[in-house]
């Protein structure tokens, strides 16, 4: 089973991403807390999957992060949620915030979220507090990365760790974003061209 699609985003919709991956066009249903987290049409991102297989039906579920796929688990195991509820939650608030909510038991501010009521409530702190440990992700530097992840692989086959490899290649692009005669170089020459940066960078 896949763990991920990284691709072209094709189209944004409410809680419905469009993401082509060599030539196929899928259709992933998403919370709209992802989206906002998504780069814009045209760009390359990625989404952490699950696939809902039943007799009835098969739905592709997508995440920002392996920690929102992970709280969206944990939401499933609560007696009265199912992915459409799960999905309604966490297009209403962050995972961060939802976490911080459930961990100091703050049973009034859970029922203020759409989607889950007084009993709903109830179960989800019964179930869920103390339990959850999500880090906050940083989507910026991930967004920028991502065209170039053949090059942080690279680097990272070198020797190179991999969180000073993206960092390398975030600054990079990041830099390279208004200079005309990069853009207008082809990938494979944009990749070699970061490439070679980020082993200077990395040397420092």
């Amino acid at each position: 089973m896949f763990n991920s699609l990284m691709g072209t985003v094709t189209g944004k919709f409410p809680q419905k991403l469009f993401i082509e991956t060599h030539g196929i066009e899928w259709d992933v249903t998403v919370p709209d807390s992802t989206l906002d987290r998504l780069p814009a049409v045209g760009q390359v991102g990625r989404v952490y999957t699950w696939l809902q297989h039943t007799d009835q039906l098969m739905n592709l579920y997508g995440f920002a992060t392996e920690d929102d796929r992970e709280l969206f688990f944990n939401l499933l195991k609560v007696d009265g949620i199912g992915p459409k509820a799960a999905l309604k939650i966490l297009s209403s608030i962050s995972s961060k915030d939802l976490a911080r909510i459930l961990d100091s038991g703050d049973l009034d501010s859970l029922q203020k979220v759409p989607g889950v009521g007084k009993k709903t409530a109830a179960k989800m702190l019964l179930q869920l507090k103390g339990k959850l440990n999500l880090e906050e992700t940083v989507v910026v530097a991930t967004r920028t990365v991502l065209p170039f992840a053949d090059v942080v692989t690279a680097l990272v086959s070198m020797g190179y760790d991999k969180k000073n490899a993206e960092d390398a290649v975030a600054k990079i692009t990041d830099a390279k974003k208004t200079d005309a005669d990069f853009q207008n170089l082809s990938q494979k020459q944009k990749e070699d061209s970061v490439f070679r940066e980020a082993l200077v960078e990395l040397a420092q």
